[in-house]
């Protein structure tokens, strides 16, 4: 049996910063992402601040822009995605517990000041955290986008 990579999707739900969005685009190039889709508030390219931190990946990879979170996830549910959030949760696990194994994987980051909607995350089949071990309990969401995308490239594909 032939073995194929998983189609994976990272949907940006109301991050607000535009080198954010620029830096997980680039990110996602480098992880070779499948498609972002830009939720709510997520500005959206071409935008001078995004060009810049993203260096050019916004032409490499695909995206799409959907103004409402919801119902693009209740779409990637129909369309069989595995529907992931990554926040901190009372009923998260940690990200390096977890195995990806769908074929289709369409993971979840949210607004820098708020992380994901409580409407959002109930959505969700899984929700992933990352452990924090300093005084500061968060990271900028661009760095978890690379934290989990490459620990995504681990798996072997199905």
């Amino acid at each position: 049996m032939t073995q194929t990579k998983p189609q994976i999707y990272l949907l940006l739900d109301n991050v607000r910063s535009m080198e954010n969005v620029g830096s997980i685009f680039r990110t996602a190039d480098a992880a070779g992402i499948d498609k972002v889709i830009l939720c709510g508030i997520t500005p959206k390219p071409p935008r001078k601040e995004i060009d810049k931190a993203a260096l050019g990946a916004v032409d490499f990879v695909e995206w799409k822009y959907c103004n409402s979170t919801k119902s693009k996830i209740e779409s990637l549910k129909q369309e069989g995605f595995e529907i992931i959030g990554i926040e901190q949760d009372k009923r998260s696990i940690t990200y390096s517990n977890f195995k990806f194994d769908s074929a289709k994987i369409a993971l979840i980051l949210g607004s820098e000041t708020d992380g994901i909607n409580p409407e959002i995350l109930d959505l969700c089949d899984q929700i992933l955290e990352i452990p924090m071990y300093g005084q500061k309990n968060s990271l900028n969401v661009s760095v978890c986008a690379g934290i989990i995308l490459f620990e995504l490239k681990k798996v072997p594909p199905r």
